[in-house]
């Protein structure tokens, strides 16, 4: 299948906010990193939410975190955008962007991932998205800089050093 996508960096995308009408519009973050995250909450993983918020905490002068949840992984993430701005809150206390619920992998993943897994289109590296807590992180101009797997928390050192180069 012929992809129709020719953004050139992460800023030509937008993407609906979680429970909200409104758009995530990725040019909003000209000027610092971002890092894109598939969540769930009945996940393994799910703890790396508290290490997200304080990275986002910790960088938020030159790093936002996107939080995308996503169903497609044994049906981690059942609850509807409702329960899942509730459970991140009470939970984590999360304060970073979440986008909707989308796919991010397969023939409908959202254009953002499609993107971000396809190294035709971002020019930097193809990254299958195996499972939740995928990292992707993006330089200050939108381009991809680098994909970590779920196992990766958040802190790592490696992550650390890219957003503070």
């Amino acid at each position: 299948m012929q992809s129709t996508i020719t953004a050139t960096s992460i800023h030509q995308f937008k993407i609906r906010a979680l429970d909200s009408d409104e758009f995530i519009e990725f040019k909003e973050f000209e000027g610092k990193k971002i890092l894109i995250v598939n969540v769930a909450s009945k996940c393994g993983f799910t703890y790396q939410y508290e290490g997200l918020e304080e990275l986002y905490q910790a960088y938020k002068d030159q790093l936002v975190v996107i939080g995308v949840p996503c169903n497609q992984f044994l049906f981690q993430e059942p609850g509807d955008e409702e329960k899942i701005a509730n459970f991140c809150s009470l939970n984590y206390g999360v304060t970073f962007p979440m986008t909707e619920k989308v796919k991010v992998k397969g023939r409908n993943a959202h254009e953002v991932y499609r993107w971000l897994s396809d190294e035709a289109l971002n020019g930097h590296s193809g990254n299958k998205v195996s499972w939740n807590f995928n990292k992707f992180l993006l330089d200050e101009n939108g381009e991809l800089l680098a994909h970590f797997p779920s196992k990766v928390k958040p802190m790592n050192e490696e992550i650390i050093k890219l957003i503070e180069s």
